[in-house]
């Protein structure tokens, strides 16, 4: 993985096509507190912009919230040091140890995001199954989850974290238009097990899917997955979540999540549902992280084939 990609963290140059992107993306929770957030700085070279998500919780409530969607864009890439809109993400060891920084007259942050496993490359393990994924959302999707300390400090409190979340840095085209919808699930449970998913749904009504699993001891490839998430009436916010599959070795695996705070980021005419989760394997293992959740906007939770029901 390492030499595979030894410049994850780098400049990869874009296309020609106006929604060439790349990605840096972080979130994390520490249940001992209630605290938690999601990060992410997006470039656009070829439109020259950037963009920023800085969404904080604790207790289940929003405890700050920054989302710039047009900033301008820097050559800079996080291996040297990357700054947009007062957030900072930098290399310390590359893949394996990033810090992340905030800074403006509300808040404060300075944290260290440490990998619990070698990211890999949830399309490449998907293989045949990620299909267009590879020409709408990304060449290459690097997912891990890790260890995240450090120190926040909101309006004059100090608040240390002591958690665990997910990081995944993407390269590649980003159109969103080509979806219609798509729920991820990046669960990171106390036994250092983790899953990476996605199940995407293009606007043809093709099913494509990224999706691994580590064991404790390897990232390996996922079989069929039901994907079951129960959305409140609005049919964007996740109520509940029962997931089931099994990994290349034939064993099957199932978990469950429940929401403990949910945040709508708008993409143009997409629409976001971050939501943090508690999750449980079947055998009652505790574990925490996000399900995402993407509709292409005007939204008919109502309609046929919606998120609310469960496919395969």
């Amino acid at each position: 993985m390492e030499s595979l990609y030894s410049n994850a963290e780098g400049h990869h140059p874009a296309n020609d096509h106006p929604k060439w992107s790349q990605s840096y993306y972080f979130n994390f929770y520490d249940p001992s507190n209630g605290v938690g957030g999601f990060l992410r700085i997006g470039l656009l070279e070829n439109v020259k912009q950037s963009n920023v998500w800085v969404v904080l919780f604790k207790d289940g409530k929003p405890a700050y919230n920054r989302i710039c969607a047009a900033s301008p864009y820097t050559p800079d890439r996080m291996d040297t040091g990357l700054e947009v809109a007062g957030l900072r993400f930098s290399s310390v060891v590359p893949l394996q140890k990033a810090r992340l920084e905030f800074s403006d007259s509300d808040l404060t942050m300075d944290l260290l995001f440490e990998s619990l496993h070698p990211m890999a490359d949830a399309i490449a393990m998907a293989r045949n199954e990620a299909g267009t994924l590879r020409q709408t959302v990304a060449a290459a999707h690097l997912e891990g989850p890790g260890r995240v300390c450090g120190t926040l400090n909101l309006r004059g409190t100090r608040i240390d974290v002591n958690g665990t979340g997910f990081r995944d840095i993407s390269w590649g085209v980003r159109n969103w238009d080509a979806l219609g919808y798509y729920r991820l699930s990046w669960p990171v449970f106390a036994n250092g097990f983790a899953f990476a998913g996605i199940h995407a749904t293009t606007v043809e009504r093709q099913s494509l899917y990224m999706k691994m699993f580590h064991d404790g001891r390897e990232w390996m490839g996922v079989g069929e997955i039901d994907d079951g998430v129960e959305f409140a009436d609005d049919g964007m916010t996740v109520r509940s979540l029962d997931w089931r599959f099994r990994d290349s070795l034939g064993r099957a695996w199932e978990f469950s999540g429940k929401p403990i705070f949910r945040a709508f980021i708008p993409v143009d005419g997409f629409l976001v549902s971050e939501n943090m989760m508690e999750y449980r394997l079947g055998d009652g293992t505790v574990g925490y992280g996000v399900c995402e959740c993407g509709f292409r906007l005007p939204w008919d939770g109502n309609r046929e084939g919606s998120l609310s029901v469960t496919t395969k």
